[in-house]
C-alpha cells in the first residue's frame, strides 16, 4: 500500500497555489474600488457586452498578443463568466435542438463540457471526430457531416421546416452544426492543431453552416518545446499560430464576403482561469461584431446583468497597465515551462522504454498543462489508473474519461493524459516515477513468453475513486 508516500495528483487540472497572483488581484481590485466612479460601474448591472473598458482593453491586449498590425475592434467582444459559462450561453443563442444537427467533438475531448451539450438538448447527438498529427481530422469530418445531411433530409421532418422561436430571434441565428475542440496545447491530448487544418476547419464550418466553438484558454502558456530551451525560461511573447477566429476574419472575404450572414463561422472562447485564477470566473468570447452581440442578449445575461461585472473591474486593471501580461511572459510561462521540461524528462527516462508514446514529439511550441501518452501493447489505462493510485499514491487520468458519450467508434483505454500543473515541480519527475514501477510490473504478470500481453483477471472496470 501507499499510505507512507505523499501523494501526488497527476490529475487536477489547476494552476498550482504557488503560482495564483493574489498580490496582483488585491492591488487591482483596491485600485477599482477606491475609484468612486469605478466602484459604482462594478456593483450595478452592467451593460449587456459587459463593462466597456474590459473590453477596450481585453481587445488591445489580444491585438498585441494574435493580431500585431490589424486591430481587434472591443465590438467584436463580449466579455463572460469564463468559457463554461458563455459556452452554455452560445448555445442558447445560436442552436436550437429541434434544428441543430449534431455536436461534433474533437477526440480525446474535455470531459466536463459533455454535461454542457447535454442540458442543451443535445445528449445523444454528440459525435467524436479523431485527431490526427495536424489536429482534427478534416476528411473523417467532412465525411461523417455529409453523411449526417443526407439522413436529416431522410428523416420525416413533420413541424421541422417551421421556424421556431429561437431561429425567428434578430439577435442570433441557428447553426446546423457545432464543432468544439482545443485548437491550442489542447486538453487532453495536448496537440496543436497546424496552419493547413485551421484553414481547412474554417471552410469546412462555412459548408456547413457550422459554429466552430475554440476554446482558446491556454494559448498564453507557451514555450519552446525542446526541453533544454524551455528550461533556460525561454518565452514567446506572441501567438506562434493565429486563432481559428482570426482565420474565419480574413479569409476571403471573412464574414462579409458575398452570401455570408455575418456572424462568422468562429467564435474564441477565452478565460482568466489559467492565466490569473479560476476563481475569478471572467473571460471574453471574440467573434464578429454581429455574434458578439447575439451573446450579449442571451436571456441570462438580460435579466441579471453583465456576468463578472465586479471582478472584470479589476481585470481591466491588471490588463491596462500590463502586470498580468508581465506575470505570463515572466512568472506563469517560466514556471510551467520548467514543470513540463521536468515531466518530460521523466517521461524519457522511465516510461518511453517501456514502450509508451508521446503525440506530436517533434513540435517546435509546447504549452498548456497536459501530456497525453499512449501505452505500451497490452497496458490498459484503467489498470494502470488504479494500481498507481492504491499502490503509489499517484493520481493520473485514464483516456476513457475523455471519450464522448455515447460513441463506441472513438475509444481511448490504451491513453492517459498527466497534468504539470498542479504538483510543485519535484514531485512531478517522482510521479513519473512511481507510474513507470508499476507499468513495469503490470506488464512483466502479463508478459508470455513470446512478447504477447494478456490481461489480468478483474482489472477491466474503471476505479472512479482514483480519480477524486
Amino acid at each position: 500500500m501507499a499510505a507512507h508516500k505523499q501523494p501526488i495528483n497527476l490529475l487536477r487540472g489547476w494552476p498550482a497555489p504557488s503560482l495564483l497572483p493574489t498580490s496582483l488581484i488585491r492591488s487591482a481590485t483596491q485600485a477599482a474600488l477606491s475609484s468612486p466612479s469605478i466602484a459604482q460601474d462594478a456593483l450595478l448591472y452592467g451593460p449587456d457586452p459587459g463593462y466597456e473598458p474590459a473590453r477596450v482593453a481585453i481587445a488591445a491586449w489580444l491585438t498585441e498578443f494574435y493580431t500585431p498590425g490589424k486591430r481587434i475592434p472591443a465590438e467584436r467582444l463580449c466579455i463572460t463568466g469564463g468559457a463554461s459559462q458563455n459556452l452554455g450561453n452560445v448555445l442558447s443563442v445560436f442552436t436550437d435542438s429541434k434544428i441543430t444537427r449534431k455536436i461534433w467533438i474533437a477526440a480525446p475531448a474535455y470531459f466536463l463540457a459533455f454535461r454542457i451539450f447535454e442540458d442543451a438538448g443535445f445528449g445523444g447527438r454528440m459525435k467524436g471526430v479523431p485527431e490526427g498529427d495536424d489536429g482534427v481530422d478534416l476528411e473523417v469530418l467532412e465525411r461523417e457531416m455529409t453523411r449526417c445531411e443526407e439522413e436529416w433530409q431522410k428523416r420525416e421532418d413533420k413541424g421541422r421546416g417551421s421556424q421556431t422561436f429561437q431561429s425567428r430571434r434578430g439577435w442570433g441565428k441557428v447553426y446546423k452544426h457545432v464543432i468544439y475542440c482545443v485548437p491550442s496545447f489542447a486538453n487532453p491530448s495536448s496537440r496543436t492543431m497546424g496552419m493547413e487544418c485551421r484553414r481547412g476547419l474554417v471552410k469546412l464550418a462555412r459548408k456547413f453552416d457550422a459554429l466552430v466553438v475554440a476554446d482558446d484558454v491556454y494559448d498564453f502558456l507557451q514555450w519552446p518545446a525542446d526541453t533544454e530551451k524551455s528550461a533556460q525560461k525561454g518565452v514567446l511573447n506572441s501567438a506562434h499560430l493565429p486563432r481559428l477566429v482570426d482565420v474565419d476574419r480574413s479569409l476571403a472575404g471573412g464574414a462579409e464576403r458575398d452570401g455570408a450572414d455575418g456572424f462568422g463561422n468562429t467564435c474564441s472562447n477565452g478565460s482568466f482561469s489559467k492565466i490569473a485564477g479560476p476563481g475569478i470566473r471572467c473571460g471574453w468570447v471574440e467573434g464578429t461584431n454581429r455574434f458578439a452581440f447575439g451573446v450579449s442578449q442571451a436571456g441570462t445575461t438580460r435579466s441579471g446583468g453583465a456576468p463578472s461585472q465586479l471582478t472584470s473591474t479589476y481585470v481591466t486593471h491588471l490588463v491596462e497597465t500590463g502586470q498580468l501580461r508581465d506575470n505570463i511572459q515572466n512568472v506563469l510561462c517560466p514556471a510551467y515551462a520548467s514543470r513540463y521540461a521536468s515531466m518530460i524528462r521523466a517521461i524519457n527516462a522511465h516510461l518511453l522504454p517501456l514502450g509508451f508514446s508521446l503525440p506530436q514529439s517533434d513540435r517546435d511550441v509546447a504549452g498548456g498543462y497536459f501530456i497525453w501518452l499512449g501505452l505500451p501493447t497490452g497496458l490498459m489505462a484503467v489498470d494502470l489508473a488504479r494500481v498507481c493510485k492504491t499502490e503509489e499514491d499517484v493520481i493520473v487520468a485514464a483516456g476513457e474519461m475523455f471519450e464522448v458519450p455515447g460513441d463506441q467508434e472513438l475509444t481511448f483505454p490504451a491513453h492517459i493524459r498527466l497534468c504539470f500543473a498542479w504538483e510543485d515541480v519535484e514531485l512531478l519527475s517522482e510521479g513519473v516515477q512511481r507510474m513507470g514501477k508499476v507499468a513495469a510490473k503490470l506488464l512483466s504478470e502479463t508478459q508470455i513468453g513470446n512478447g504477447d500481453y494478456v490481461m489480468v483477471e478483474g482489472r477491466g472496470s474503471a476505479d472512479m475513486d482514483a480519480f477524486k
